[in-house]
């Protein structure tokens, strides 16, 4: 029992000493977070991260009107994102959900729910998402530099329909805009560059 006790508390100071060793700083949390927004927007944003211990923190209040996340730790890959600030009480609200435990399909069943009695609002207009990834093995702990990064635009047009906007719900050749979710809250085109040769 003893020795059981022993393995538990070396195991455990162990994997703290590896979650030390991946924490970003928020300097280049900031930097990365920013990536995602047009280089001409990106000292102006508003930068959410992580702490030490994983929680979503604000970074850095910007002055314009995007707001962008830090990677987050715990997923695979790096993926940063840059969101249009009305677009804000609905991404908010689904890391709020994600801190109480809540899975995908368990917070998209919340939001759906706030958004149609009203509790949620949702913008009134098309508003922009900018989406970086790679690879984490790409990725420059020290400096924030991500090799081989791909960029996706995601814009969000709630209860949009195929009829309406004229878009397939489906991509028909690399590189085409088509809707996701149509005719729902989280309706929106979803845009992903085709590779280059």
């Amino acid at each position: 029992m003893k020795n059981l006790l022993s393995t538990i508390v070396i195991l455990a100071f162990g994997f703290h000493g590896i979650a030390q060793e991946e924490y970003i700083s928020e300097e280049i949390q900031i930097k990365m977070a920013s990536m995602a927004a047009p280089e001409e927007d990106r000292n102006a944003v508003s930068v959410y991260g992580y702490d030490r211990e994983g929680k979503v923190v604000l970074l850095k209040e910007g002055t314009n009107n995007l707001v962008c996340i830090a990677d987050d730790p715990n997923m695979n890959g790096i993926s940063v994102s840059c969101y249009n600030k009305k677009l804000d009480d609905f991404m908010s609200r689904g890391r709020e959900l994600k801190a109480e435990g809540k899975d995908m399909m368990q917070t998209r069943a919340v939001r759906q729910q706030e958004v149609e009695s009203g509790k949620l609002k949702m913008p009134d207009a098309p508003s922009m998402t900018y989406i970086l990834s790679g690879k984490e093995a790409n990725l420059n702990r020290e400096t924030g530099e991500l090799k081989d990064a791909k960029l996706r635009y995601v814009i969000y047009m709630p209860y949009a329909t195929t009829e309406e906007t004229g878009l397939p719900d489906k991509p028909h050749v690399p590189g085409m805009p088509w809707l996701m979710d149509p005719g729902t809250h989280r309706a929106h085109i979803m845009i992903t560059p085709a590779d280059k040769d």
